[in-house]
């Protein structure tokens, strides 16, 4: 067996509202209920299982990866929404997007302030 990522816990002031925002951003299922978790599945068999949790957290960074097509619709979800978007982490480049290894990726805030990140190539892939 090969080792691959199954889950991971993204933590939440109200993890209904994130698990929402994520499946709607994203175009994902509705997630479901496990146990304190609300999962929000994607694609490649990963869940992201939203949790609520009241006390102080650290924001991490989630990328997923997107076909061309996948990366129109969502980042139009994102301007639709009115949300704030960056070219790089650290919130650099406001208002744009980047073309790096040949593609095109773009950050964002989740409501908890998670830095989400859509990308069509992976880093590091080439031009």
């Amino acid at each position: 067996m090969t080792v691959q990522l199954n889950h991971t816990i993204v933590n939440a002031t109200d993890r209904a509202a994130t698990a929402r925002f994520l499946t709607s951003v994203l175009g994902l299922p509705e997630a479901t209920e496990f146990g304190p978790f609300l999962a929000v599945q994607t694609d490649n068999d990963v869940s992201l299982d939203v949790m609520h949790n009241s006390d102080e957290f650290t924001r991490q960074h989630y990328a997923f990866l997107v076909e061309e097509d996948e990366f129109d619709v969502i980042f139009g979800r994102i301007r639709e929404r009115g949300l704030e978007y960056w070219a790089g982490p650290g919130h650099r480049g406001a208002g744009e997007i980047n073309t790096n290894d040949g593609g095109r990726g773009v950050y964002f805030d989740d409501p908890d302030g998670h830095l989400l990140e859509i990308l069509t190539r992976p880093y590091g892939s080439g031009a």
